[in-house]
């Protein structure tokens, strides 16, 4: 038996680890069971702002974490995936999203712990199916979350009887700011809101804080739980910047308005309109807090914008580098894949303009575009690259199903990088020699090569949508089909030319027969997804 009279200390730092632990456990096993749900909700976050708080709500309540979350928006504002208009909304739908936690450990559930604990750990120990065992391990945290607020509240109600920290908290209570303080700093300490909270609602069930006392803890709580993401944005760009800050000004001013002593007051009195337990009072101010917050602020999202992106403005240059895996705060293997998704669709884009540019290789000589066909190819390797041992990294830490997703990436990533090759080592190759001997193709053969590049540039442009839009691959596949058929009746038509001895024909034969080939090559590459993925749906 552990005596509280001479371990209280150990009980209280051993509660708080415990509960912390737990937290951790349940938030990175419900992320990997939940992440292709993740992804989808990733997706959204553009379409409106009060879908952004819809997603910023869902991500949180399915993470258990808020601190993880604010990190994901910083990620996704570094990475230029949202506008800072629509990851404010996600940051007032997090504050919301939040409340459940706090909410949960609201109830006295601790003498459940050991129970939940028990078969938690015998269904992972035995599961052999990665959900399963996620999800076992997601009763595990549980499990360890309210065993650590059991070891707390035990810690609080021996604390409670020291003398000297009775007039500790009785200092504390005659002044509001330094309890703020006190909380904000412990947040930023345990980096985590719901354990600054937990804290205070063990405290005030022991007489140590009033309910009164209490709301000062939550509104340190909700300013100390931004330092997550203000360090995570501490290595970003402008824009994670941009996030980090719109997140503190967004909790800092709120907690301003509350400690109005009319608006403080008021929220009293609405707390004491629902008689409940301590507990359950602190937990529902808190709730009531992010609420009104939230309302308060969602018809300024635009105007806050603003503001956040004047304070911190884009940079005059940026070099050129990797956009969207810049940061090393991935806590989410759903959120590393968006990173590298947009970072392929990046590649897609400079792979896109090559397309565009190389019938102009074509038309005149230009050294300059030829370097520009050439600096864009070393784009696209060094993004193949860093993109491929960035996924590789994370598909080893991932379940099968994601790993699966990852190799499919990687191979269309590859496709992209042997596109862009063909068109800098062998498109550039024939630009260069009719270049240099001064050739001219005949004009029917010219309109044919406009013709196929037009056709390559249409099939290139619907493979890249497909890759984002599964359900476009069967008319991808069409057009390719088309673009092979039109390829085969342009070689029909410059064999025409040359039996009737046409001079410029004659001249670049080889030069225009590869050329279409290679056209025909490039759009075969950028389709090979089309084809895995019909197949996908079609099994």
């Amino acid at each position: 038996m552990i005596d509280l009279h001479n371990s209280f200390w150990v009980l209280l730092i051993g509660g708080v680890a415990v509960f912390m632990y737990g937290m951790s456990l349940a938030s990175g096993s419900l992320e990997k069971l939940l992440a292709s749900r993740i992804s989808g909700l990733m997706n959204k976050l553009g379409q409106s702002q009060f879908l952004a708080i819809v997603v910023g709500i869902s991500l949180t309540t399915l993470l258990q974490s808020s601190g993880a979350v604010t990190s994901m928006l910083v990620g996704l504002g570094s990475a230029r995936v949202i506008s800072l208009q629509q990851v404010m909304g996600v940051i007032i739908g997090t504050a919301i999203g939040s409340t459940l936690t706090v909410q949960i450990i609201s109830f006295d559930l601790s003498q459940y712990a050991l129970p939940l604990l028990f078969i938690s750990f015998f269904c992972s120990f035995f599961a052999k199916k990665p959900g399963i065992k996620n999800l076992s391990l997601v009763g595990v945290g549980f499990g360890f979350l309210f065993l650590g607020l059991g070891l707390i509240s035990a810690a609080s109600h021996a604390i409670a009887a020291e003398p000297w920290l009775q007039s500790t908290f009785e200092s504390l209570r005659q002044n509001h700011m330094l309890s703020l303080a006190a909380a904000m700093f412990f947040c930023v300490l345990v980096q985590s809101s719901a354990v600054t909270i937990g804290v205070a609602m063990t405290l005030a069930q022991t007489g140590l804080l009033t309910v009164d006392q209490a709301m000062y803890w939550v509104y340190g709580a909700n300013i100390g739980t931004t330092s997550i993401a203000l360090i995570a944005a501490a290595g970003s760009n402008y824009i994670g910047k941009q996030v980090a800050w719109a997140h503190f000004f967004y909790k800092f001013i709120s907690v301003l308005i509350f400690l109005l002593p009319p608006v403080h007051q008021s929220l009293l009195w609405l707390l004491g309109q629902f008689p409940t337990s301590t507990f359950r009072s602190i937990a529902n101010g808190h709730l009531w807090f992010n609420l009104i917050s939230a309302a308060m602020f969602f018809p300024f999202i635009r105007v806050g914008s603003r503001a956040i992106e004047k304070m911190f403005p884009k940079p005059p240059r940026d070099e050129f580098g990797t956009e969207f895996l810049r940061l090393n705060n991935y806590q989410s293997t759903a959120l590393a894949v968006s990173y590298a998704n947009r970072e392929i669709l990046r590649t897609a884009d400079l792979v896109m303009t090559m397309i565009q540019d190389s019938l102009k290789l074509f038309e005149r000589n230009d050294p300059a575009l030829i370097e520009s066909i050439k600096d864009r190819d070393n784009k696209v390797d060094f993004l193949y690259r860093e993109t491929k041992m960035f996924l590789l990294d994370h598909a080893n830490k991932s379940n099968t199903g994601v790993q699966q997703n990852v190799m499919s990436m990687i191979m269309f990533l590859s496709d992209l990088e042997r596109a862009a090759d063909a068109i800098d080592i062998n498109l550039v190759t024939l630009a260069i020699k009719k270049n240099a001997l001064k050739l001219e193709f005949s004009r029917e053969g010219w309109g044919e090569i406009v013709q196929m590049h037009e056709a390559v540039t249409r099939v290139a442009m619907h493979a890249i949508n497909a890759y984002q839009q599964k359900e476009l691959c069967e008319n991808v596949i069409q057009l390719k089909r088309e673009l092979a058929k039109l390829e085969i009746s342009f070689r029909e038509h410059h064999i025409e030319r040359l039996n009737r001895g046409q001079r410029e024909t004659v001249n670049t034969s080889n030069i225009h027969l590869d050329l279409l080939s290679e056209y025909k090559r490039i759009a075969s590459l950028l389709c090979t997804h089309a084809y895995n993925d019909l197949k996908e749906q079609q099994s």
